[in-house]
């Protein structure tokens, strides 16, 4: 049993319907238990986007069962890594986290078609993370 602490990432959106839900879901598949993860939305929606659903299960991942959930203060003090997609002024600051801000465009409203490719851009920038968080492993 390792006595390394993994390290926390919490991804933040508006509704927690798609941009963090979809980053989570990779996050949480490409890192094997290597890194905790959590995503919130600051003013979240009532379920998750039906087309970033279809498109995730495309990828594999099967989000149909996972709901939005709000950004509490707790959540982001025990994260390591807090990056936000869009939720403004709404993400509180703590001293010590590391603070990432994902320019990505919104998947609400939109069909698969339009959320494939924002998909494919989490995705990569999943992977990116997880080989900055854990060095030697693979994503």
């Amino acid at each position: 049993m390792s006595d390394v602490r993994k390290p926390s990432v919490l991804f933040v959106c508006l509704h927690n319907a798609g941009r963090s839900q979809m980053a989570a879901a990779f996050l949480t598949h490409f890192a094997d238990d290597h890194i905790e993860v959590r995503s919130a939305g600051s003013a979240p929606a009532d379920t998750v986007n039906p087309a970033v659903v279809e498109a995730m299960a495309e990828a594999d991942i099967d989000i149909a069962a996972e709901t939005p959930k709000v950004l509490t203060t707790e959540a982001v003090q025990t994260s390591d890594v807090v990056i936000t997609m869009g939720c403004g002024d709404a993400c509180p600051v703590f001293p010590g986290k590391i603070y990432l801000d994902w320019k990505l465009d919104d998947p609400a409203g939109q069909g698969v078609a339009a959320v494939r490719p924002i998909r494919d851009d989490i995705r990569a920038r999943v992977q990116n993370l997880i080989n900055e968080l854990t060095p030697g492993t693979t994503a």
